[in-house]
């Protein structure tokens, strides 16, 4: 794998918060590498230099007559701003009212339909005034729903069964998309009322729809993929007129197994009929290209598609997952209907502002350039380092790592500094009541209305004069954060396996190029060595941490072999979940924290390592781990039994909760265990240290440590191979 990338940090004198401002057409751009005007360009009366470039360029008479009164603009002031741009004539004749639509599966259960029920239902109350909504079903047939009358109307369409089929006929044909779309605050009883009337279909409907019931036994009747062309095809043919935005929620319970875009689900089974093939590496691929296709209909078509899968059946999530993260939406799996957080993850992610339309590009200076750039994007199929992101909020995080232009690196010191400029240009829709607040009160009451707008950071890059100083500017959750998105794509490429062997090989590479720089192991005469490899690197309190979350990242389910249980549509849910994360809370993710308590309302100790030990030794009766989508509250066998269980909803531990389950971008599961009473399995896995690496169970040995040992071996034998 090589090197995993640089860690760069910003040494400019940066906001926080950007400098709002207005006239972003009007910012100078560089004719030769088209980065924007920014602090750290050289200035004079007439004319300015490139500070990515170096390219000098003449000011227009506009620019000179602006920046005379710099004080007035943002780009004078920070090298962060956020500028409006005019809204295009096309832009101006659009409706910005946001559109939603869920596609509901219903070869399903009762209770997959009445989860989903909840879920839409929540998800109606967090809409903004003004939202359109559609109800749609799939099955064998595809049903569209008109709320807008008295009594919910339902049009259906038969799905063809063939694998290349497409719907006999236009959904506007079927339902005008006006129709189809109902105003949510004047419809929202009738869309409670639509969604009450929905039944799973019978096995009997769809082995006699697909012409495949045998022994009566089910075979098929999910037509997911259609349906989602289909609507996608509906939506698409009013984007920019009727909508700015759409949304469709794609609430699935198996895997599509009718029409075009079914998936074979047997490869589940047969992942170990080949000798000569990983098997973990087996069902990371998509098997169809339909998925991905239709993401790029999606892209074109201004809607971002969210899936939500609520099975423990194999769905095949490797081809679907693509519809939710080229289109800018998330991918949402739950293993059953019963403890499921899908009515709270629905209604929080459409609590949030979000942003649509967006376009996001990275430049640099001269001496470097982007190598891989990774996150839930549409990469340009034209210009490189553009990302095209349907729609996005706070939460969504890219990544980048770069490459030097040539073996020289960044120029010597006294030189410039290195800088990277990040450009994303994205649109908001401003609901009525914030046009009232700022003075732009529509004509139209409660009608939206459409910014678009222009965010740059222009960050100046420290340079490391020699590999201590590179080390003591190390940030551990960025690196942890580079890495997973590596291993996540050399997994895909190459396997599980091999993913395992790349992360290991690093850490190996890094002790020893460590140890070497800091001089604490040398060899004599090519073989014996004199010093002790520095595994824990003491020398240097940033990395300190690496071997821990490498290890982890190791024991995480994501990396974790097929023969311990992890299945295949688990491990790219993890994928797409951990590729968005920001890297604080992938930390919490990979190496959950732990913290004990001696009363619900005391802390004992802020952080403890993952193992047994730290438990017995601690002392403390309570404890609390955070592994980011899971809370644990566990009470010793020990605890003295006077102590409240479970804590107060008053106490200080119940207060920690709640503003972890606020701050997250998804619900997390909160489990209160008793030790010595309850089953305490769900605790205990998390406690990895005296696991073994590989997954083999506990050893002779506790794992983490027998873990460094295998890097020290590894690191001496590299040391001595003088690679």
């Amino acid at each position: 794998m090589g090197r995993f990338g640089d860690a760069i940090r910003d040494q400019g004198r940066e906001r926080p918060f950007p400098v709002y401002g207005s006239d972003g057409e009007l910012l100078p751009r560089c004719e030769n590498c088209w980065a924007y005007f920014n602090t750290y360009c050289e200035l004079d009366q007439w004319s300015w230099n490139c500070a990515l470039c170096g390219n000098p360029q003449g000011l227009s008479s506009q620019a000179i007559a602006r920046y005379s009164h710099p004080q007035s603009c943002p780009e004078m002031m920070s090298s962060f701003v956020d500028l409006e741009l005019p809204v295009e004539e096309s832009d101006e004749a659009m409706q910005p009212c946001p559109v939603y639509v869920a596609a509901i599966d219903l070869s399903s259960s009762e209770e997959f339909l009445e989860l989903t029920k909840s879920a839409l239902l929540a998800s109606l109350e967090a809409l903004a005034p003004g939202s359109l909504f559609g109800l749609a079903t799939f099955s064998h047939k595809l049903g569209l729903y008109d709320v807008q009358g008295p009594i919910p109307v339902v049009k259906n369409v038969f799905i063809p069964p063939d694998t290349e089929g497409t719907l006999p006929i236009e959904l506007e044909d079927v339902m005008p998309l006006s129709q189809f779309l109902a105003p949510v605050e004047t419809c929202k009883d009738r869309i409670g009322s639509a969604l009450e009337t929905l039944r799973p279909t019978t096995s009997w409907e769809r082995t006699t729809a697909a012409g495949q019931g045998l022994e009566g036994v089910l075979m098929g009747g999910r037509g997911f993929g259609v349906a989602m062309e289909a609507i996608l095809n509906y939506l698409g043919s009013e984007y920019g007129s009727t909508f700015a935005l759409g949304r469709v929620f794609a609430f699935l319970s198996g895997p599509p197994d009718y029409g075009a875009g079914q998936l074979d689900t047997r490869r589940y089974g047969e992942q170990y009929a080949s000798k000569r093939e990983d098997a973990d590496r087996a069902l990371l691929p998509e098997q169809t290209p339909f998925y991905r296709d239709l993401a790029a209909v999606a892209v074109q078509a201004g809607v971002c598609v969210d899936i939500f899968a609520v099975t423990n059946e194999y769905t095949d999530l490797a081809s679907l997952k693509f519809l939710s993260v080229e289109s800018g939406g998330s991918l949402y799996l739950y293993s059953n209907a019963d403890d499921s957080t899908l009515p709270q993850d629905m209604y929080r992610m459409l609590s949030r502002p979000y942003a649509f339309g967006c376009v996001l590009r990275l430049r640099t200076s001269s001496e470097f350039k982007t190598g891989h750039s990774y996150g839930h994007f549409f990469p340009d199929p034209q210009y490189e380092n553009v990302q095209h992101i349907i729609c996005c909020d706070s939460y969504a995080t890219y990544a980048y790592d770069f490459e030097f232009e040539d073996t020289k690196g960044f120029a010597r010191h006294g030189s410039e500094p290195p800088i990277i400029q990040i450009a994303f240009q994205y649109t908001v829709v401003l609901p009525p009541e914030e046009l009232s607040d700022s003075g732009l009160v529509s004509s139209i009451r409660g009608k939206h209305s459409l910014k678009r707008r222009l965010r740059i950071r222009t960050l100046q890059c420290g340079v490391a004069q020699n590999i201590n100083e590179l080390y003591d500017s190390v940030d551990p959750e960025v690196v942890l954060s580079l890495l997973v998105h590596k291993v996540i794509l050399a997994s895909l490429e190459q396997g599980v396996r091999e993913g395992r062997m790349l992360l290991h090989d690093w850490l190996v590479i890094l002790t020893a190029q460590y140890n070497e720089a800091y001089k604490l192991v040398q060899l004599k005469n090519g073989s014996s060595v004199i010093g002790q490899v520095d595994v824990a690197f003491s020398q240097c309190p940033e990395l300190q941490s690496l071997p821990r979350l490498v290890f982890a990242l190791l024991r995480n389910p994501l990396l974790r072999f097929h023969e311990e249980g992890v299945h295949p549509d688990f491990r790219i849910y993890l994928q797409c979940l951990f590729s968005a994360l920001e890297p604080s809370s992938l930390h919490r993710a990979v190496y959950p924290v732990l913290t004990s308590y001696s009363t619900p309302d005391k802390q004992a100790y802020p952080r403890h390592s993952l193992s047994r030990a730290a438990l017995i030794t601690s002392g403390s009766p309570i404890f609390f781990l955070d592994a980011f989508t899971t809370l644990i509250v566990f009470y010793s066998s020990t605890a003295d039994p006077t102590l409240p269980f479970p804590p107060p909803h008053d106490c200080l531990l119940r207060t920690v909760i709640n503003k972890l389950k606020q701050e997250r971008c998804v619900t997390p599961k909160l489990i209160f265990i008793r030790g010595g009473k309850d089953d305490a399995t769900a605790f205990e896995n998390y406690l990895i240290e005296e696991q073994d690496v590989d997954g083999s169970g506990l050893t002779s040995v506790m794992g983490f440590v027998s873990f460094l040992e295998d890097v020290t071996q590894g690191a001496l034998e590299y040391m001595k191979s003088g690679i």
